[in-house]
C-alpha cells in the first residue's frame, strides 16, 4: 500500500472531478477524521488514517482490500471508477438525474437511460458531464455520463439517449463469476 504518484493522483482526481467537481475537498479536509487514498494492487482505496495504521502490521500479500475502493488503474495508465465508490459520489455530486420506477431496472440491468425513463435532471447539466443516476425515491443506483444537456432533452425523442451507463449497482450480480 502506497501513495499515489503525481501522474497517478492528477489521473485520479481528474476523473473523479467529472462526478463531483470541487466538492473533492469534502473528502481530502473532513472534520471527524483524516483519511487519504492509496495504491494498492492497482486499485485506490479512501481509507482513514487510523485504519491506514493499523494495516501496517499485514504483510503486502496478505492484504487483499482496505477501505473503500474508489477504482483501478487500468494497463494503459486511465482509471476507471468502480461501483463501491457510488455512496460518496452520490453524496457530493454535481449532476443528478433521477428515474422513473419503470427505468430503474432497465438501468440497473445495465441498459442506458432514455429520455422515457427520465423523471428529472439537475439543470445546466453540460454534455458529456458526469451525473450519479437516483431513482425516485433518492436511491443511488448508479452513475454514467450524460449524451444530451438539460437544455437538449426538453426537445428530444422519447427514444433517444439522455445518459450513457457507466456503472450500476446490478454489475455485483452480472460480475459474480469473477470472483
Amino acid at each position: 500500500m502506497r501513495a499515489l504518484s503525481d501522474e497517478e493522483t492528477k489521473t485520479f482526481f481528474e476523473k473523479l472531478a467529472k462526478y463531483i467537481g470541487s466538492n473533492i475537498k469534502f473528502l481530502i479536509d473532513r472534520e471527524d477524521e483524516d483519511y487519504v487514498f492509496r495504491l494498492h494492487k492497482s486499485k485506490v482505496y479512501y481509507v482513514s488514517v487510523e485504519v491506514l495504521k493499523l494495516a501496517g502490521n499485514v504483510g503486502k500479500d496478505e492484504l487483499y482490500m482496505l477501505g473503500t475502493c474508489f477504482g483501478k488503474f487500468t494497463k494503459t495508465g486511465r482509471f476507471r471508477l468502480q461501483i463501491t465508490c457510488l455512496d460518496y459520489l452520490a453524496k457530493y455530486a454535481k449532476h443528478k438525474i433521477w428515474v422513473k420506477p419503470s427505468g430503474e431496472q432497465t438501468f440497473v440491468y445495465g441498459n442506458h437511460i432514455a429520455k422515457t425513463h427520465l423523471a428529472r435532471i439537475t439543470e445546466n447539466t453540460p454534455v458529456n458531464a458526469g451525473v450519479v443516476i437516483f431513482s425516485i425515491t433518492d436511491i443511488p443506483l448508479g452513475f454514467g455520463v450524460t449524451a444530451k444537456s438539460t437544455v437538449d432533452c426538453r426537445d428530444l425523442d422519447l427514444t433517444a439517449m439522455v445518459a450513457i451507463n457507466q456503472c450500476d449497482v446490478g454489475e455485483y450480480l452480472r460480475s459474480e463469476e469473477e470472483f
